[in-house]
């Protein structure tokens, strides 16, 4: 195997969470780092609960955040096809063989035999996995029992001539594994369908996977899946597995903790930039210091040495934090599209508007990116300028415009306004010199003119946002209230 190979394999039962999309994040980077093949497969075999929702939910996640797959859905391959329910000749073929070696055999126990046994194990203290019964049949007495129609289920037949299973984790370095604590575990049910830990070493050997990484959660398959790929003669991918995400309180990062899916989080605001760059944070680090990668930089050094063994801890301020960063690291023409995206979605603007107004929307970009942290703000910031409906907050009314000199700021700033010239320059000029005319301190004079302008008394700042809200409204506006 001169290529790297890596897959990500989402089961499609719900949404993409945080902890599948740094699993997808780290096989990327480990791919492009090594100029490999990142594969994505879909481990769709739970009938009731895989839907076509779920699988497409997963696929547009994974594009919002950048990531890219040289082979799977919508991409192909030659190792397709990437569904494990389109998979079953794949599945067939795996069995027919370890049939023919003895590695598999079939056991005819009913499962309240097995829970007979389990139960008396357990009462007599003893070993309450399976206990092989059906192994000791040979190969003639069970075919027979076959050809009578006798339902059966294939089970691996784990060795026992040695003691333990090894493998040198990338992460975790050298684990053992017991076999004296796992059972000859099921490969094909009654029905003829196979186990997910069967299917999955069938996949990775069929698709040539070099390296296995995935949550720790999944260490307990991974005995079992060396087990079958061995019994099928094939090369043992490289195993690594990726510590857990807590939350705050030191546990799974669960919905108590709020939002676990990628698309949750975009629609807190939350951009793919800065959603990729702290996923790949919770496990990884550059150099120890570094907070700020982009994917270049991520692709360019990642590497499996780099992850820590322990838990990382989910901080949702920080992530809130590192967002604002990207906000306002964007240039204008990059942060106007966001504007327009989350405008869009009130149906305040579009993007012919912002093809007319290019420059008035590149004008405007620069005062609001600085002041949020996330995209859900830009709308309640600058929705004044994009309507006439303007509703001033109660709250606001009662602190700013109910108190004792607002009025005439108002009047006063509306006189000037009326000859002024229309630049940011001459409108800060003009309005400057009301706090020495009115015999008051200047919030109390500009206070006033802000949320008569733009209902609220938060907006970017105030005379840039009357250049761009234009003579005309910003006149009407004024004297509406007045």
């Amino acid at each position: 195997m001169s290529q790297i190979r890596v897959r990500f394999a989402p089961s499609p039962t719900g949404e993409l969470h945080l902890g599948g999309a740094r699993t997808a994040i780290y096989n990327w980077a480990f791919a492009r780092n090594n100029d490999g093949v990142f594969m994505l497969r879909i481990e769709d075999t739970d009938p009731e609960r895989s839907t076509p929702e779920n699988t497409a939910q997963i696929l547009r996640s994974m594009r919002w955040l950048g990531l890219d797959w040289d082979e799977g859905p919508e991409v192909e391959g030659a190792f397709g096809p990437y569904f494990q329910t389109q998979r079953d000749a794949h599945y067939t073929d795996a069995l027919e063989k370890l049939k023919t070696t003895g590695a598999i055999y079939p056991c005819f126990c009913t499962a309240d035999e097995l829970a007979s046994k389990r139960d008396e194990a357990r009462k007599s203290g003893g070993y309450s996995g399976y206990d092989r019964t059906c192994r000791a049949l040979s190969r003639d007495q069970a075919q027979t029992r076959i050809d009578a129609g006798e339902p059966h289920v294939w089970r691996l037949a784990v060795p026992l001539d040695q003691d333990e299973i090894t493998i040198s984790d990338l992460v975790h370095g050298e684990i053992s594994f017991p076999l004296s604590a796992l059972d000859d575990y099921i490969v094909a049910r009654t029905d003829g369908t196979v186990t997910y830990n069967f299917a999955a070493a069938v996949d990775d050997t069929d698709m040539q996977i070099t390296h296995v990484i995935r949550g720790d959660d999944h260490m307990s398959n991974t005995p079992k899946q060396v087990l079958t790929i061995k019994a099928l003669g094939a090369p043992i991918p490289q195993y690594a597995h990726l510590p857990m995400i807590w939350g705050p309180d030191g546990k799974k990062l669960s919905k108590r903790h709020g939002a676990t899916s990628v698309e949750a989080y975009q629609d807190e605001g939350i951009i793919p930039e800065a959603l990729l760059n702290y996923l790949a944070l919770l496990g990884w680090s550059l150099d120890g210091e570094t907070t700020v990668i982009d994917a270049d930089t991520l692709t360019n050094n990642f590497s499996l040495e780099r992850i820590s063994k322990n838990p990382a801890i989910f901080d949702a301020a920080k992530l809130e934090w590192l967002n604002g960063v990207y906000l306002r690291d964007m240039a204008p023409e990059e942060f106007a599209p966001h504007m327009v995206s989350a405008l869009g979605e009130q149906g305040l603007a579009d993007s012919a508007d912002y093809e007319r107004r290019t420059d008035w929307y590149h004008e405007l970009a620069p005062l609001v990116n600085e002041r949020i942290k996330l995209t859900t703000e830009i709308v309640p910031m600058v929705r004044f300028l994009f309507t006439d409906d303007i509703e001033i907050d109660e709250d606001a009314r009662a602190k700013v415009l109910e108190k004792e000199g607002a009025i005439e700021a108002i009047r006063a700033a509306r006189t000037i306004l009326a000859d002024c010239p229309w630049d940011v320059e001459s409108i800060d000029a003009a309005l400057k010199v009301l706090p020495e005319q009115l015999d008051a301190k200047p919030r109390f004079v500009f206070q006033p003119i802000r949320v008569a302008i733009t209902g609220s008394t938060i907006s970017p700042p105030l005379f840039e946002s009357i250049k761009l809200l234009g003579r005309e409204k910003t006149l009407q506006r004024l004297d509406a209230l007045l």
